[in-house]
């Protein structure tokens, strides 16, 4: 089970490319609503009905956690407890964690990016050198089972990693094919 995480102000393009993708790679995925009702309105006002709430959730079945970016979505996502709490969870137990656009400093302030190389949306970047993590300059960054991406425009190269991590290379590479992916 992978779950992508949705608060209010969420990034429209980032969660719908992602959730699509990996549900397109057979990937078991569901969107978790973290304001206590399954209306989550993004932060261009478009609304988006998750499929479980956050207390619906089990964390003991899922194998990634996932942040779509987006202001003010990355800020409540940090802000709530018991996603934190999970966060420092996968991090301590070696399981899959994945961040876009501004999701990455809630990964950061809860310390899983110590050491690691990752990537914000630019201008935030103050967030990964506070936490010690090694900034880079490329669009998707996986160090170990950390995966980070800049911004809306690397949703699709983001969710094709995340494929390739969970399903294997020739599976993003299929998909990617499929959907005319860098084709010129």
């Amino acid at each position: 089970m992978i779950y992508v995480h949705l608060a209010d102000g969420f990034e429209e393009i980032e969660a719908m490319t992602i959730v699509d993708l990996l549900r397109r790679a057979e990937l078991d995925t569901q969107t978790v609503s973290m304001n206590g009702k399954k209306r989550v309105v993004g932060t261009h006002g478009v609304p988006m009905e998750a499929d479980i709430l956050f207390e619906e959730t089990d964390y003991e079945s899922c194998e990634m956690i996932v942040l779509p970016g987006g202001m003010p979505g990355a800020s409540n996502l940090g802000s709530h407890e018991g996603l934190t709490k999970h966060i420092r969870c996968f991090a301590e137990n070696d399981k899959y964690l994945a961040a876009i656009c501004a999701a990455p400093m809630v990964f950061a302030a809860q310390g899983v990016l110590d050491g690691k190389q990752a990537v914000i949306y630019p201008g935030m970047e103050d967030h990964l050198t506070k936490a010690k993590a090694l900034p880079r300059t490329e669009n998707v960054i996986a160090d170990g089972k950390i995966v980070t991406s800049k911004g809306p425009a690397t949703a699709m190269p983001f969710a094709l990693k995340l494929v390739e991590l969970l399903k294997g290379a020739a599976a993003a590479e299929e998909l990617a094919a499929d959907l005319l992916w860098n084709q010129k």
